[in-house]
């Protein structure tokens, strides 16, 4: 059989060869055995320096370090990829409904077509998807490399699954896909020479770590706390409260909760289409089918008041019989 790329280990390393068929595409899927990363002396990973990551939807994997470092990879490319395919799916099939053959009703050649196309959509978008989620993993583990984690504390959320919460809402939780997440962290943090935990993270985004009550959940990625005026950002503040549980520790906080002072920003998904700047989602629809901007306004004239219309403000302090 040929390939179209070698295999990228060696043949006393290969455990096994699977042939697979998805979406219409013969592939192979090759498992080996592959040693731990060895490191340089004083730059291994220290099992003394326990960062937490905390996951989500858009930010995959939030994580705080143990020396103020923090770092937030950016998911909203693979957010706007669901998005983009559910309403893609819709479209393609509200357009050939009344092409589709009746129930018991032997298909055409159209119809064979369709359904082939829509399987290779279907495996097109799972292996874009699948690629940025390891680019998010290697991301973290990378990153963790640079400052010598050893440990990873990963607050484990699986427990939302078993909780009904509406159909679109469930649409996003399985979309999420947080067992992959997990799985595919795990499996590159092993081969890094690094420590995974899962712990407890309820109540991680919803308690101030200065004063520890309890905070409404915001609408934003902006948690502040009503009783110290503490402000910080929501993510970093649930993976900083990770890093301080324990395994099988329950919902408390036994020590100080360590804040990110320096972030770094990632994003994953930088090969989804439209998430570069120059690029252009093909399934979004252009601009002029969406509906009209209007006429421009013209720019105001050099040293002169504006064009615009002026605004009405509405003075809601009058005096007693004032219209």
């Amino acid at each position: 059989m040929r390939l179209t790329r070698e295999v990228p280990y060696p043949v006393e390393q290969v455990r096994s060869i699977t042939l697979l068929y998805e979406g219409g595409q013969l592939f192979l899927d090759v498992t080996a055995e592959v040693p731990v990363a060895v490191y340089p002396p004083d730059e291994e990973p220290d099992p003394a320096r326990v960062a937490g990551v905390d996951l989500g939807i858009i930010h995959p994997y939030a994580v705080a370090g143990p020396d103020g470092e923090g770092l937030l990879v950016s998911g909203r490319a693979i957010r706007a990829e669901h998005r983009m395919h559910l309403a893609d799916t819709k479209a393609r099939r509200r357009a050939l409904a009344r092409r589709a053959p009746r129930p018991g009703q032997k298909g055409s050649r159209r119809w064979r077509k369709y359904r082939r196309r829509a399987r290779l959509v279907e495996g097109r978008h799972r292996r874009r998807v699948r690629q940025a989620q390891h680019e998010a993993a290697r991301t973290v583990v990378s990153w963790a490399v640079e400052q010598r984690v050893g440990v990873l504390h990963v607050g484990d959320p699986r427990g939302v699954l078993k909780v009904p919460a509406g159909r679109r809402h469930n649409l996003r939780l399985r979309q999420w896909q947080i067992g992959r997440l997990l799985q595919v962290l795990t499996d590159k943090a092993t081969l890094a020479g690094i420590t995974v935990r899962l712990v407890d993270e309820r109540g991680t985004s919803s308690t101030c770590p200065a004063c520890h009550r309890r905070v409404p959940k915001p609408r934003g990625r902006t948690l502040s706390c009503p009783h110290c005026r503490f402000s910080g950002h929501r993510d970093l503040v649930a993976a900083a409260s990770i890093a301080t549980r324990v395994p099988g520790g329950g919902s408390t906080t036994p020590t100080a909760v360590v804040l990110p002072e320096v972030v770094e920003h990632r994003r994953a998904g930088r090969h989804l289409p439209g998430a570069g700047r120059s690029r252009r989602d093909p399934r979004r629809p252009p601009r002029a089918a969406r509906g009209s901007v209007g006429p421009r306004r013209p720019a105001p004239p050099p040293g002169g008041e504006s064009l615009a219309p002026t605004a009405r403000i509405h003075n809601t302090h009058r005096t007693p019989g004032e219209r």
